[in-house]
């Protein structure tokens, strides 16, 4: 990157991370059961709700339980089911025209980070009934208030029902793009281990994994504070000592719940200083090729770790002893290369390949050139890289042999 780009990459990061204290950040209030939804809506005064999940989830009879009770209390609940993983601009219009056709005043999120994105995106087109969401796009562009958002996590890896952020798919143009707003934390969010029992482990795993990252790139980017240092060094710990156990047997309660605390507390942490490259270069390779998010994210991390070099070391030997996985004694290149390799640990005892079919040489310069645009100059990573200089993490990741 060019010494002039370079300076107002960190010129703009400056001045956010000096209007940190006076943003409007706030989390949602936490309930602890699902059941409690229903007495929400009576407190709310809602006499008619969007569910916004997925066909695997409402077919496997994940969310019954929660549409009976809502019809129990007088609640219509009409649900849109046909969200996909990196949700589209059509599924978000689709939904949004059942949205309005059918009354509802409140939108409730079940599901993944899928789910919750969607039903951000669907809020922020019904406070802007006259903006397509290519016009939402960016940052503080939905300043209106959305209706009463409720996210109900069924994976402890997004965030999602803590974070300012959305990201939506534009299929005509193979492109992913974060909507990052303060309107679209959700209002309430329910932290119920028993829904996250029927994620499979490789969900589980690469769900987890996205925590992880949200917790790393919070902690090593150059917009940190106290209390955000703080959340990603607990995140992290908990992701330590409870993913391989959700991941070995998904009904052990007690790691279901620390995990979702984990991913809690890491979206917390990357809300307020923000993530970096690695995933700007996993939001172009899901709106390129559907790749999802999470194992997008457990695949690139270590290769963007390492190539921070020594930039990022001190702080990586900090997230090592908080894992457990290095000492406090260790230099800080020592305990940084232990942390990155605790994690490529991690990814082998999960069965996280390595690497990611289906990329193509011809479609990175194109996917390089997004990640660019949507890292520098909003994500404040411990070292600036280019467009031409981010090609080299789709070229480590991509699995060449079936292209031999």
């Amino acid at each position: 990157m060019n010494v002039f780009k370079k300076f107002y990459c960190r010129a703009f990061q400056t001045v956010f991370r000096a209007a940190l204290p006076l943003l409007p950040y706030r989390e949602p209030e936490i309930m602890h059961s699902v059941n409690d939804v229903a007495s929400l809506t009576d407190k709310l005064g809602v006499k008619s709700v969007m569910l916004v999940t997925d066909s695997g989830l409402r077919g496997a009879g994940i969310t019954a339980p929660l549409e009976k009770l809502l019809e129990e209390h007088g609640v219509k609940c009409v649900v849109y089911d046909k969200t996909r993983a990196n949700p589209t601009v059509a599924n978000v219009e689709e939904a949004l025209g059942l949205y309005n056709q059918e009354n509802c005043g409140c939108l409730i999120a079940f599901g993944g980070g899928s789910s919750m994105d969607c039903a951000k995106a669907i809020g922020a087109r019904v406070a802007y009934p006259k903006k397509p969401l290519s016009k939402l796009k960016g940052t503080l562009k939905v300043i209106r208030k959305i209706p009463t958002l409720v996210a109900i996590p069924t994976t402890a890896g997004t965030g999602s029902e803590v974070t300012l952020a959305a990201v939506i798919t534009d299929s005509q143009h193979n492109h992913k793009y974060p909507m990052n707003d303060f309107s679209l934390i959700p209002r309430y969010a329910v932290h119920d281990p028993s829904v996250t029992f029927t994620l499979p482990p490789s969900l589980t795993a690469t769900t987890g994994m996205d925590a992880l990252t949200h917790a790393v790139e919070a902690y090593i980017g150059r917009s940190t504070t106290k209390e955000t240092r703080q959340k990603a060094l607990e995140a992290t710990k908990l992701i330590f000592q409870n993913i391989k156990k959700a991941y070995d047997d998904g009904k052990d309660y007690d790691a279901r719940a620390n995990m979702l605390k984990a991913a809690y507390l890491a979206g917390v942490a990357f809300s307020k200083s923000y993530v970096g490259y690695i995933h700007a270069v996993a939001h172009s390779l899901g709106g390129q090729y559907n790749i999802p998010h999470g194992l997008a994210n457990s695949v690139l991390m270590p290769y963007v770790l390492e190539a921070y070099g020594k930039k990022a070391h001190k702080k990586l030997h900090r997230m090592g002893v908080a894992a457990g996985v290095a000492d406090e004694t260790d230099s800080h290149e020592k305990g940084a290369e232990k942390f990155i390799g605790a994690i490529k640990s991690l990814n082998a005892q999960m069965n996280i390949p390595e690497k990611l079919k289906g990329i193509k040489k011809e479609d990175i310069p194109h996917m390089a050139k997004y990640a660019d645009a949507e890292a520098n100059p909003l994500y404040p990573v411990p070292a600036l890289m280019n467009a031409k200089e981010l090609e080299r993490f789709y070229y480590a990741v991509a699995d060449w042999s079936e292209q031999q």
